[in-house]
């Protein structure tokens, strides 16, 4: 049986963009065992970040055959910082097929966001709409933190469904699956140490490493999470896990109490949070230890807020920095710090402002071996399969200190949990 509807089948049967996206949509749909399409009310796009020329020349063929989003759609990082904040590496064929991607999708109607953060710079669905959004960590808080409700959509899907306004009725766009099944409590752990920024991407590694792909919800935190701390958990978790949606008790919107999570149902199973796995997943975030000398700091992993920035030039008091620092933002808090004259200031101090992108996708960081640090548990994670250095996780104040001392320094997040 088609998934397709007689006035969507009318559309697929055509030879322009359109036709070529609902086609793409209805096949992953009926992969999926998806028993129809559904409408969306916006997009974040991921599939301008390039991975190789397959991926240009499919937002080319798109553009030649006319496609445009039918509805909101901005866009995730790309490979190229259009702003020239900071210079990427990439050159030659590479770097031309790179800015011809991010063209490709400009040229569909996305908004020229560049932002991994999308929800701090203006994009916020309403609560239980549908959305097709596509990288992790915004997915991640799109479900969980927004309560809007999207799959995981991939590079060429998410497009694709911006320009049809459908998506597959399946997965988290359904109530029933979007109940939590595992429970984390986390009220054995010093109230102290859950009021740390720092902890966030540690809970949220432990999260995604114990939860991988079902729903879980945490429960006991028993502190006040911001937006920010929200965002470094979700990010974490998706990395470490495939975590799509999260609740945590009392904090997010369709968790009020454990109950309502879990819809009612008792968990499938409890895990109580100990220090030792908060332990051993901050040590696993690390794979340099010990004071030794830094190369580089990287922070903004999802992309720095206005709020982040401001407290890491908070934090640097003026200092200059003997390891450069890498700040990597959104064009919206550029805006604002250009408006303000803090991007001028913090480059004097040796602060890189990276936007459009960041330094774990395009190599921008020097091309050498070496130690980064950073208070991100994405990068963490993915730093040293894709730079190639060797990593040291600590919070955000011990990371700036760090790069005024040219080595790694953990007063804060080197204390033992």
């Amino acid at each position: 049986m088609s998934v397709l509807s007689e006035e969507e089948r009318a559309i697929a049967a055509g030879d322009d963009g359109t036709a070529m996206a609902m086609r793409i949509v209805a096949e992953s749909a009926r992969l999926l065992g998806a028993p129809r399409l559904i409408p969306v009310a916006s997009a974040h796009i991921d599939g301008a970040l390039y991975h190789g020329d397959a991926g240009t020349l499919f937002a080319e063929e798109l553009v030649r055959r006319g496609a445009s989003v039918a509805v909101r759609a901005t866009l995730n990082v790309g490979a190229l910082d259009l702003t020239g904040c900071s210079k990427s590496r990439l050159a030659g064929a590479t770097r031309d097929m790179a800015r011809r991607l991010m063209l490709a999708y400009e040229a569909m109607g996305c908004e020229r966001t560049w932002t991994c953060a999308p929800y701090q710079a203006g994009h916020r669905p309403a609560r239980g709409s549908d959305v097709a959004w596509g990288e992790s960590n915004a997915v991640a808080f799109c479900n969980s933190v927004l309560g809007a409700r999207t799959n995981r959509y991939g590079d060429y899907l998410d497009i694709a469904c911006a320009i049809t306004g459908r998506a597959p009725d399946c997965g988290l766009h359904r109530p029933e699956n979007r109940r939590a099944t595992v429970l984390l409590d986390a009220s054995a752990l010093p109230p102290a140490l859950l009021a740390s920024d720092w902890i966030w991407p540690v809970l949220g590694t432990v999260f995604g490493r114990k939860v991988g792909t079902a729903i879980g919800v945490l429960g006991g935190v028993g502190v006040a999470v911001s937006e920010d701390r929200l965002k470094a958990f979700g990010a974490a978790a998706a990395s470490a896990g495939g975590v799509g949606l999260f609740h945590i008790a009392g904090v997010t919107p369709e968790a009020p109490g454990i109950d309502a999570a879990l819809g009612g149902v008792a968990p499938a199973e409890t895990m109580v949070l100990t220090r030792e796995m908060v332990r051993d997943a901050q040590a696993g975030l690390s794979t340099v230890h010990g004071a030794g000398a830094i190369d580089a700091v990287a922070v903004g992993s999802p992309h720095l807020s206005l709020d982040e920035l401001e407290g890491l030039a908070r934090l640097l008091g003026g200092r200059r920095a003997q390891a450069p620092i890498y700040a990597c933002t959104g064009r919206h808090v550029l805006r604002e710090i250009d408006r303000t004259g803090l991007r001028k200031s913090l480059e004097r101090l040796n602060v890189v402002v990276v936007a459009d992108t960041c330094v774990v996708v395009t190599p921008i960081l020097p091309a050498i071996d070496g130690v980064l640090m950073t208070n991100s548990g994405k990068f963490a994670h993915y730093a040293p399969g894709n730079t190639g250095y060797g990593v040291v996780y600590g919070s955000m104040a011990d990371c700036i200190e760090s790069a005024v001392a040219g080595r790694a320094l953990l007063a804060e997040s080197g204390a033992s949990p």
